[in-house]
């Protein structure tokens, strides 16, 4: 489908008129399916002002009315959420009584209108999503369309991007508003239903004892080996295959891992993921190392609801068995037959099996699907054994790459076959430069994955690590979806926000990651005291202590033992995937069974927490290091040969000599003053004195900051190179002085002028004249009386 129709289609018909105009772009573009004649189209060249025509329609005129709109449509939702807390204020319990002041009859009333205006609300976030994703496919698309017809001079897409990257509306989080209303949902649907508890299923797993928060996020290719090191010497190396040996020389490297997913020549599966669609289902076959050693092959199957629960379904298979069971001819049958025999014809694991099977085959052929993309990366896995509460993995050399056969002239893989020869046959590792431009996409960042269970979302080192600078956040990053966004760009009409940011460092200074989370904290913090406002609780619930006396934390994880004070929650970033085991997710919910009412201490699990204070790090124990693990004495980064760029040497030389320019002009004004003054000139001589104190602190100063910035810069330190106290004290001394020179200046004329005015205490100040006298050139200063002056 063509993506002017798939715009067409996907418009809310309240917001027609603020989508981008692609139409119009295109027109721009002279595209033949849009102008009247297509002869004339191709006859007619590209002109510099089409060029300028184009960019200006597509970077100002569209750009910043699609943004406009989004920003404005979201601070309206904000406004219309906040009036519901307003709204919902009154019926909530004050912390001295259990019960709200107003009667029931209005409370139902005024609980009725909210939830509509809450269910028009929670709509109009969802299609501000929509037609955020949608507008920014949009731009790309033309971008796109520009560079491959227009292009050959100027290419608008890597401009686009930058603009992209810059404006909220394709990156801008909409969980902290659902968060809110979802709140108020549970509190509205409390009051209409007079206390009454929905019930929970008796079998639903109670959050918080089987259940996996995922958080996943991007390491820049400069911070690999100060992650891997902060990690190990908390958590252990998983090794996948240790074998037997104990030789510390003989461990396997780090393994190699290949998932093949599919997906049909519509990529019906890609749109739902990257929808959001319910019941959105996945495919892939997944293998450890290279396929000519026969490894262990995995089809594994995942279906995630509505109700965000994901089912996982999963077989194994062997390489020569792999195509038939595809293609429906092979069904475990002899394994069935085995495990029957040895149950005397009644196996669970049989009937299960069999199930797995018969739903894996028939997912594959009502969807018509077949192997489309092929991620291959190295995966460093940290776990301590026997401890699954933490688990975290640090994927490098990322490379996706084409395994579809959807141009018949040039399939990448061969139709009958269900994955490339050309790669597994002769073993091709990273970076793969063995196979064809545009089959192949490098991701520039490492992938890193942290899960937490139970106790862990407390430890302190891992919330550290999450919010450093060393790390990006990235919670809804998928190898599958960026590589069919990357590679299949002309196949789909929907891309994920991330694309813009690509193009970005995502380096950071870790004095502002750290002032970064301090404000989105502060700001996460503010919501939640709106919201723990109406549930009864006039602070916020993110400020009360969890359970009971202090906590101590993870002193059984490898990490230093550490009493915690109520007051010092530790913070997480936001937007965890809970996941049950290793595939099932599993929403954010109370424990089944429980009838508590709402109130602040039942809903506080919802809240985030505020983050410890950093001063407090001093005062850690000492960190039992693994044998052979030794504290290091240099951070990395500090470590090997200077290497700073010229050009900051040189800015702290440029600063140096204006400070030399400043003293120079000030050591001219106070000699041009002192020369000028005269012996009887006190006033004078006493500001030319002052003058020259300036100008020889003016000078001392900036030798002083001089050495001092270049000290720092050779030490690589992480302090401010700026100090404005030179500045200030320079600027402020000059101002008196001047003020002071003009006010002595003025008292000593008027005194001169009340010795020569004997009896007049206050000269005329006003109504005086230039008179001429007898020589042509010469006036004479006259007063009110006529007076000479």
């Amino acid at each position: 489908m063509r993506f002017g129709k798939t715009l067409k289609n996907s418009i809310y018909p309240p917001w027609s008129g603020k989508y981008i105009d692609y139409h119009k772009l295109k027109v721009l573009l002279k595209e033949h399916d849009v102008t009247e004649d297509a002869s004339d189209s191709e006859e007619s060249p590209w002109t510099e002002q089409d060029e300028e025509a184009f960019v200006q329609e597509l970077i100002n005129v569209q750009l910043d009315k699609v943004n406009a709109f989004q920003v404005e449509t979201s601070q309206q939702l904000k406004e219309r959420t906040s009036a519901c807390e307003s709204r919902l204020l009154p019926l909530a319990p004050n912390a001295d009584q259990e019960t709200a002041t107003v009667d029931e009859k209005e409370r139902k009333s005024i609980a009725a209108e909210v939830l509509q205006e809450l269910d028009q609300i929670a709509k109009e976030v969802s299609e501000l999503q929509k037609y955020s994703r949608i507008n920014f496919t949009g731009f790309l698309k033309a971008a796109k369309k520009h560079d491959r017809k227009r292009g050959a001079r100027y290419r608008v897409r890597p401009l686009l991007q930058v603009r992209l990257s810059q404006l909220p509306f394709n990156s801008e989080d909409y969980s902290p508003l659902v968060h809110r209303i979802s709140v108020m949902y549970s509190f509205v649907r409390q009051i209409l239903s007079e206390g009454a508890v929905e019930a929970k299923d008796a079998g639903e797993p109670r959050f918080g004892q089987d259940a996996y928060s995922s958080y996943k996020f991007w390491v820049h290719e400069d911070n690999i080996l100060e992650v891997k090191t902060y990690i190990l010497r908390r958590l252990p190396v998983l090794i996948y295959n240790p074998k037997s040996s104990r030789d510390f020389e003989s461990l396997p490297e780090d393994p190699t891992i290949t998932s093949l997913y599919f997906d049909n020549p519509q990529f019906d599966l890609y749109n739902q993921k990257i929808a959001k669609a319910p019941e959105a289902g996945s495919l892939r076959l997944r293998w450890t190392g290279n396929l000519k050693d026969t490894p262990a092959i995995f089809l594994e199957k995942k279906i995630v609801t509505s109700d965000d629960y994901s089912k996982e379904v999963k077989v194994q298979l062997k390489e020569k068995h792999v195509q038939e069971f595809l293609e429906g001819k092979y069904t475990f049958e002899k394994q069935l037959h085995r495990m029957e025999g040895l149950n005397n014809g009644e196996s669970a694991e049989a009937e299960s099996l069999k199930k797995d099977v018969e739903e894996l085959q028939s997912f594959i052929k009502e969807n018509n699907l077949q192997p489309m993309l092929r991620a291959n990366y190295t995966r460093t896995a940290f776990q301590i054994p026997g401890d699954d509460r933490i688990r975290i993995s640090l994927d490098t050399n990322l490379a996706l790459i084409r395994e579809d056969a959807l141009d018949e002239e040039r399939p990448c893989r061969d139709p009958t076959d269900w994955h490339r020869r050309d790669i597994d046959d002769s073993g091709m590792q990273y970076p793969f430069d063995g196979i064809r431009t545009g089959e192949v996409n490098r991701f520039p960042h490492a992938l890193l994955e942290i899960k937490l269970r139970g106790s862990a979302h407390h430890v302190e080192w891992v919330n550290e690590l999450m919010v450093s600078h060393l790390v990006k956040e990235a919670p809804r990053f998928s190898k599958f979806v960026h590589g069919v966004a990357q590679l299949f760009e002309d196949h789909v009409n929907s891309f994920p926000f991330w694309l813009s940011e690509l193009e970005n460092d995502i380096r950071r200074d870790p004095e502002t990651a750290f002032q970064e989370e301090q404000e989105r904290l502060a700001k996460r913090a503010e919501d939640d005291m709106v919201v723990g406002s109406f549930l009864g609780n006039r602070a916020s619930p993110t400020v009360r202590p969890l359970v009971g006396s202090p906590v101590t934390m993870f002193s059984d994880l490898g990490s230093p033992a550490r009493t915690r004070q109520p007051s010092q929650p530790v913070s997480r970033p936001s937007r965890p995937t809970i996941q049950e085991g290793e595939g099932r997710t599993l929403p954010e919910v109370s424990a089944p069974g429980e009838t508590q009412p709402i109130t602040s201490s039942r809903l506080a699990a919802l809240f985030p927490s505020f983050p410890i204070s950093r001063s407090s790090r001093t005062h850690r124990q000492s960190v039992v290091l693994p044998p052979g693990v030794s504290e290091p004495v240099t951070w990395i980064k500090d470590s090997g040969p200077v290497r700073v760029e010229s050009k900051v040497y040189l800015a702290n030389q440029r600063t140096f000599i204006k400070w030399l320019h400043v003293s120079i002009l000030l050591s001219s004004l106070s000699l041009g003053l002192y020369n000028a003054a005269g012996k009887h000139n006190d006033i004078a001589r006493a500001l030319s004195i002052v003058y020259t104190f300036f100008a020889l602190f003016a000078a001392a100063w900036g030798w002083y900051m001089y050495e001092k910035r270049s000290r720092l810069i050779r030490q690589r330190s992480g302090r401010d190179l700026d100090n404005t106290f030179g500045p200030i004290v320079v600027c402020i001394g000059l101002a008196i002085a001047l003020v002071l020179n003009f006010a002595f200046k003025y008292s000593a004329t008027m005194k001169r002028i009340r010795e020569q005015q004997p009896g007049v205490d206050t000269p005329p100040m006003f109504n005086v004249s230039f008179t001429p006298v007898e020589h042509p050139d010469t006036w004479r200063l006259v007063n009110q009386g006529g007076q000479e002056m």
